[in-house]
């Protein structure tokens, strides 16, 4: 299911993106909103929007993207919430994206954020379509994912920063000045579109995102 939609109350930042100002209308780094209704697209969700998105729940991957996006290296900002229902709450941000089917993902596991037996499975790096979790798992165990450094209510918004050197990806919450999460993409590492990404039988909240590109 693809549906384009108009995002209100959003704001994205772009600095420097290359051949992105013409399709986007930007004005000193900002894309305009009418910008965003043009390109906005989700897949495989239904989509609601306000102060802040909502992805609703279904079965399978689902994701908004934004189109025409060139994101390569920078950063990616947004705040997300989950929730704590064990295995349906799968919340992050896709980047990369090259199609509906190959794209790189940070994500998280809200109701794994205060199990003691499973708070290392918090945060998850994958690729799609070929380095999926399980795949990763099986064959680099606690490598691609890993514990927060902090506690957080798995209920509650918390703030993401994804920082992409490719091929370098580091991972921070709530603004703390370590990394949660670091590690060496394994996709191409090249351009594509931006998203918000939720999981299998996941619905997840999203707001204040900003992305911003360097060379």
């Amino acid at each position: 299911m693809k549906t384009r939609i108009g995002l209100i109350g959003l704001v994205f930042c772009f600095a420097g993106i290359l051949n992105t100002s013409e399709t986007f209308g930007q004005a000193d780094g900002y894309i305009t909103l009418s910008a965003i209704e043009a390109n906005g697209e989700s897949v495989n969700r239904e989509v609601k929007f306000g102060d802040e998105i909502y992805l609703g729940r279904s079965e399978g991957d689902g994701f908004l993207k934004i189109k025409h996006i060139n994101f390569r290296n920078g950063t990616i900002e947004a705040d997300i919430k989950g929730n704590n229902t064990p295995q349906q709450s799968f919340v992050g941000l896709a980047f990369h994206g090259k199609d509906d089917e190959t794209y790189d993902v940070v994500y998280f596991r809200p109701f794994n954020f205060r199990n003691p037996d499973r708070k290392s499975h918090s945060v998850q790096y994958i690729a799609h379509p070929t380095y999926t979790w399980q795949k990763l798992r099986e064959e680099n165990p606690g490598k691609y994912e890993s514990a927060l450094d902090s506690d957080l209510d798995p209920d509650d918004w918390f703030h993401v920063r994804i920082e992409i050197n490719s091929p370098a990806v580091k991972v921070y919450i709530n603004n703390h000045p370590t990394p949660t999460l670091s590690v060496n993409q394994l996709s191409s590492g090249e351009g594509g579109w931006v998203g918000l990404w939720v999981g299998n039988f996941s619905d997840g909240w999203f707001r204040n995102l900003k992305v911003v590109s360097k060379k």
